[in-house]
């Protein structure tokens, strides 16, 4: 550690926010440009060097973090490009969108600010691509067998460079017209402008990666065909079958799911459409959902000039600190947390009947009514206690010409035939069953990332994708693999 006494003389600085009314009128992404890297050396100095760093733990990469954090403060980024790099495969994707479980499990955050552990590790990535310490790294002979990778989301991805890297054949495959997944169509561009995607994705391709877009799995390729065809099949779809809201009026037009309306809004920044179909322009938006994807419709409405959002939370609003009896350091505490889209509904005034910022907690909704034209226009909603049990006499009714439905997802999409085609079995949750080895019911089909884990979050996507990696190259190489397995199939964030 290059200053011992940093964590004791240097406060917590975070990379600082574009004013509200600036970012709202564009997509760019919401932090002052260049306003990282005058601050970044000090606020890795206050990393402790822990004897038993937790942060390692914490995150399900195992990031190397005091090293990086001690070559950071040395000014060292062609070595602290090495070592973040030789666990993590996309460093700019997870420092601009994890929600850093590392920092709730930072030593210091027992009692006192977390190191900013996660701007750190995106100025190093930035650094890297501007200095040229990321080239593309192709393998130096090829091995002759070939996998076939489908979903290139953060788990595909990872999966398809572990593997190109070592030596076999790849070809990604994707339904979308373009390669990402909802790191493409779903993200908004002002949490990651897609120039880092696609910066990344051109040097997958000079390693060697090959990727097939507009392509279903099940029926453009039958899926039995598609394992006829390789080595090894990686399925890496995701979570994409969403959670409904069954209440009265859910027919109603304007009910939509959160995933029918941001990819729209991210065509829009591809320049594939000049106006969403969705857009909330002059609507009163109500977003069903507390989690990020609620936030991330938030953003995205605010910036197209909604008339008002608010965001219904069915949970009581957090307590601004960690309960550290029900949720005990290192494990990640569910506190009030102000994102980037609550500040700009905060400072916007965008729901002015809101709890905090644009959200009403321990909301549920009861029903919607719509106009003669069945139009919603109504949601009505009702408080409830920590068990979810309606209050009496909470009744509230809210306008809505826009309901953005972001309840989370309850496992792969099944309607493209795959998992049926290939007769893969599932488990109890609906989603794809594995071995130990990632492997599931069918030899040779391995499933990684949300489609076989359940939704969760991109740090666990790449472990994920990683780790099946190289499950495979064991498989393909007789038995051994130089390839780093960060997690196994059956590992799970730390609770209490």
């Amino acid at each position: 550690m290059a200053d011992p006494k940093g964590f004791m003389t240097t406060p917590r600085e975070e990379w600082p926010r574009r004013p509200v009314e600036e970012r709202v009128r564009d997509w760019n992404e919401v932090y002052v440009p260049g306003a990282l890297l005058p601050i970044i050396s000090r606020q890795a100095n206050r990393c402790m060097d822990c004897g038993v760093p937790f942060c390692h733990d914490a995150c399900p990469l195992g990031n190397l973090i005091p090293e990086w954090n001690d070559l950071v403060s040395r000014e060292d980024w062609r070595a602290a490009s090495d070592r973040l790099h030789a666990t993590n495969n996309f460093p700019e994707f997870t420092g601009r969108l994890c929600p850093a479980p590392c920092e709730a499990g930072c030593v210091l955050a027992i009692n006192q600010p977390a190191v900013t552990i996660k701007n750190v590790e995106v100025a190093i990535a930035d650094w890297a691509w501007a200095d040229g310490f990321a080239p593309p790294r192709p393998p130096e002979r090829l091995s002759g067998r070939t996998v076939a990778v489908v979903g290139s989301g953060p788990a595909g991805l990872a999966a398809a460079q572990q593997l190109t890297r070592a030596g076999h054949t790849v070809a990604v495959y994707e339904r979308a017209d373009r390669v990402g997944g909802l790191l493409r169509y779903g993200i908004p561009a002002f949490k990651m402008e897609k120039r880092h995607l696609d910066r990344r994705l051109e040097q997958m391709r000079a390693e060697g990666t090959k990727f097939r877009t507009c392509t279903v799995i099940g029926k453009d390729i039958g899926a039995a065909e598609l394992r006829s065809r390789y080595d090894a099949v990686v399925i890496a779809t995701g979570a994409t079958a969403w959670r409904e809201l069954d209440v009265p009026g859910r027919e109603l037009a304007g009910i939509h799911q959160a995933m029918e309306y941001l990819p729209l809004a991210d065509r829009v920044c591809e320049g594939d459409l000049e106006v969403s179909p969705l857009s909330a322009a002059g609507k009163h938006v109500v977003i069903v959902g507390g989690g990020d994807t609620g936030a991330d419709c938030l953003g995205t409405a605010v910036r197209e000039r909604a008339a008002s959002v608010t965001q219904l939370d069915i949970y009581p609003q957090p307590e601004p600190e960690r309960n550290q009896d029900a949720e005990p350091w290192p494990t990640y505490p569910k506190i009030y947390r102000l994102s980037a889209a609550h500040e700009e509904a905060r400072d916007l005034r965008t729901a002015p009947a809101a709890d905090a910022d644009a959200r009403l907690f321990a909301a549920s909704t009861l029903h919607f009514t719509g106009d003669a034209d069945g139009h919603v226009r109504e949601l009505h909603l009702v408080e409830v206690d920590e068990r979810r049990r309606p209050l009496p006499g909470s009744d509230r009714t809210l306008p809505a010409d826009l309901v953005l439905l972001a309840l989370g997802f309850s496992g792969p999409d099944r309607k493209d035939g795959i998992i049926e085609q290939l007769g893969l079995a599932l488990d109890a949750r609906g989603t794809i069953a594995r071995n130990e080895d990632f492997e599931t019911s069918v030899p040779g089909v391995y499933a990684a990332g949300d489609a076989a884990r359940g939704q969760s979050l991109i740090v666990w996507a790449i472990a994920e994708g990683r780790a099946v990696a190289a499950a495979v190259d064991r498989r393909l190489s007789g038995g051994t693999s130089r390839l780093q397995a960060p997690i196994g199939p059956y590992d799970r964030p730390m609770t209490a």
